[in-house]
């Protein structure tokens, strides 16, 4: 099943509690359910929810002296195709010194100007 099929079978309120988690980038769960404005029970089971249907990360932590999880979207989420040129990677991922004029930059370049849509 495609993630926009799991999301389209998502309740209201976990649907609110997956944007909440991608919005922020991750948030712990004791957080999680306060900004839903929800019980701790509810925003606990809607956390499992999203983490069973493979849509979040959750990872258990110690978060002001408690035991909590940590909500993070997956990495499914992340949008890599601004840093495309084709099936290249920008060059400058990873590095710590650029060089614009670098033949991996031009390379990558080329292939961007000449992407087909």
């Amino acid at each position: 099943m495609s993630v926009s099929e799991l999301e389209a079978e998502l309740s209201e309120d976990q649907r609110e509690g997956l944007d909440l988690i991608r919005e922020t980038g991750g948030i712990h769960q004791s957080d999680f359910w306060k900004e839903l404005d929800v019980s701790s029970r509810k925003g606990s089971r809607i956390a499992e929810a999203l983490s069973e249907a493979g849509l979040i990360e959750r990872e258990s932590t110690v978060y002001d002296g408690h035991n909590t999880y940590f909500l993070e979207p997956t990495a499914r989420d992340l949008d890599f195709s601004l840093l495309m040129a084709g099936d290249m990677l920008s060059p400058f991922i990873g590095e710590e010194e650029i060089d614009p004029r670098s033949d991996a930059f031009s390379q990558w370049l080329m292939n961007l100007a000449y992407e087909e849509y």
